[in-house]
């Protein structure tokens, strides 16, 4: 029988792949990593998976990083305190060449250069999840199917159309939901049995059996010719001589939350799909919910005072602070300002007739007066001068700062001399 923690869970060691460069985020990802992007006001990326993580009764938890890591292990050492008393944990773990002089060639090898630290823990199971995507996972649910069906690895996957499944590792499983197939970005995705029009694509979250895995990382870091890529070399090779099963993320069911709601799943890796997965949460049923009690979402609490709307609208110059259909987190101050269909983030500032709408603004930005910004992303700490208008000339946006492929203007750290 496994080992159970004190707390009566299986014997369960975390790692958290952060350590990708988020290059598609660019330019939100040229001074932080991508799990450390901020997200929906108050959080950031990887608050989600660590709470699916804590949610889920796993309490031992690695975070591997590795590019420009600072603002995500300060923002892990300072918000994520856990009790080690109890054998608690989430450490960060910066990348050391333990194994060699080389940074992470793949996701594999990511855990190979860290497999000391499981060696240490000597857990029953492994799960090796992301730490950059927008989603809720009972993790439970899945180890429960992982060892009912006697697997060695199990895969989380979501059924996506069958013409964007190409854009994803793509597994293919037989009746019993084995894996028979799995391919890394196919021209042609096999779909799921009996459902023509979807396929089954990998979410990037792993479970394994410890000693499995420890043997297999081994075998493959000897294979000079593999990337050593868990999507690209293990699971190709694993699942023609071994049980590996795939977890179907649909199954997922997380108290309070509503069917759709329980199985939405983002992965937020470029600009336009960040942009759309913080503008669901201003909807009045978002497609993520962040006020569920029973699965609460958790982050470094910070210091701030409340948000403060100021101006009523009434007097000569009729100016009004004001919010609608938007997020607004603690010590902005909405100062005769206007805010539409918007995630205004800690601290943020507008000033007398400032116009914001469909736009993502980040802790400390101030906006000047009569300033109008639509359809933007402003990074942190950014002042946009008086009477600006940013998202109405695209074509001078172009010129000033970076605009992604549906037009969404994101101003960043570089472009603060060019807007005051």
């Amino acid at each position: 029988m496994p080992q159970r923690s004190a707390l009566g869970y299986p014997n369960v060691l975390a790692m958290v792949m952060a350590g990708g460069e988020g290059s598609r985020l660019h330019p939100l990802t040229m001074d932080r990593a991508k799990p450390a992007v901020y997200f929906g006001g108050k959080y950031r990326i990887i608050d989600f998976v660590l709470n699916n993580l804590l949610n889920s009764g796993i309490f031992k938890i690695k975070v591997l990083t590795q590019f420009k890591a600072d603002s995500l292990i300060k923002h892990i050492t300072s918000g994520w305190n856990l009790n080690r008393m109890l054998g608690q944990y989430i450490d960060p773990v910066p990348a050391q060449m333990r194994t060699g002089r080389s940074w992470y060639r793949g996701t594999a090898d990511a855990i190979f250069q860290n497999i000391n630290l499981i060696e240490d823990e000597n857990p029953d199971y492994l799960a090796v999840f992301g730490g950059d995507h927008i989603y809720k996972m009972d993790i439970s649910q899945m180890l429960d199917f992982h060892r009912q069906a006697g697997a060695v690895a199990s895969v989380a996957a979501i059924p996506k159309p069958i013409e964007t499944a190409s854009l994803y590792g793509v597994i293919e499983v037989d009746s019993s939901y084995r894996m028979i197939g799995f391919e890394e970005k196919p021209e042609h995705p096999k779909c799921i049995p009996g459902l023509p029009n979807l396929a089954l694509v990998s979410m990037g979250n792993y479970l394994f059996n410890k000693n499995f895995l420890v043997r297999e990382l081994f075998k493959d870091a000897s294979l000079t010719a593999s990337s050593h890529d868990f999507g690209k070399d293990i699971f190709p090779v694993l699942y023609k001589d071994f049980p590996v099963y795939v977890y179907d993320f649909t199954n997922n069911r997380i108290p309070g939350e509503s069917p759709l709601q329980a199985v939405y799943w983002k992965d937020v890796g470029s600009l336009d799909e960040y942009y759309e997965a913080n503008m669901t949460l201003r909807n009045v049923m978002p497609d993520i919910n962040l006020y569920n009690e029973g699965w609460p979402i958790r982050t470094a609490s910070g210091q701030s005072a409340p948000a403060k709307f100021v101006f009523s609208g009434e007097g000569s110059e009729k100016r009004k602070g004001d919010a609608i259909d938007s997020i607004v987190c603690g010590g902005c101050i909405i100062s005769g300002g206007h805010v539409i269909r918007s995630v205004l983030s800690r601290g943020v500032r507008l000033h007398s007739f400032v116009e914001v709408e469909d736009s993502i603004i980040f802790p400390d930005v101030d906006i000047g007066e009569r300033a109008h910004v639509r359809r933007a992303i402003i990074d942190r700490g950014i002042k946009i001068a008086p009477g600006e208008r940013i998202g109405f000339n695209l074509e001078e946006d172009r010129k000033r700062f970076f605009v992604s492929d549906s037009n969404i203007v994101v101003i960043s750290q570089p472009s603060k001399n060019l807007i005051g």
